[in-house]
């Protein structure tokens, strides 16, 4: 999975509503989310404006680190904790944007950041929507 996640990565939250003709390619990544296959941020938002839907890009990014000897197992670490953050919660959708592999004092750890994203038919985000979902 750690060759999977990279930038550009996109990740889908298995429950969100999303438009029935939509196809994707995806694969079970981590609890409750989805990695799409050869799909970018712009290839996903193309696909979804097709379909009549919308495709927000939220700005700001969260981030997590996770410290560990296997780097597989750390990646995930790190990934579940981006995916947890509240500060994102109320959106279906991240962006991988950044995977970065350093050590420290010899220690490796993973550190990877998110941009948050969301898809709904709607075209007026609402704070009040996201927040009862």
């Amino acid at each position: 999975m750690a060759d999977k996640i990279k930038t550009g990565a996109m990740l889908i939250e298995g429950k969100a509503l999303l438009p029935v003709s939509l196809m994707l390619e995806s694969e079970r990544c981590s609890e409750g989310w989805i990695w799409l296959k050869n799909l970018d941020r712009y290839r996903l938002a193309r696909k979804v404006r097709d379909r009549g839907w919308n495709f927000f890009s939220i700005r700001g990014e969260v981030k997590a680190r996770a410290f560990g000897l296997d780097v597989e197992k750390t990646t995930r670490r790190a990934l579940r904790r981006v995916l947890a953050n509240p500060k994102s919660a109320a959106f279906n959708c991240r962006e991988i944007t950044e995977v970065v592999l350093i050590r420290f004092l010899g220690l490796p750890y993973v550190s990877i950041s998110a941009g948050p994203r969301h898809i709904q038919e709607s075209n007026v985000l609402l704070q009040s929507e996201l927040a009862a979902a």
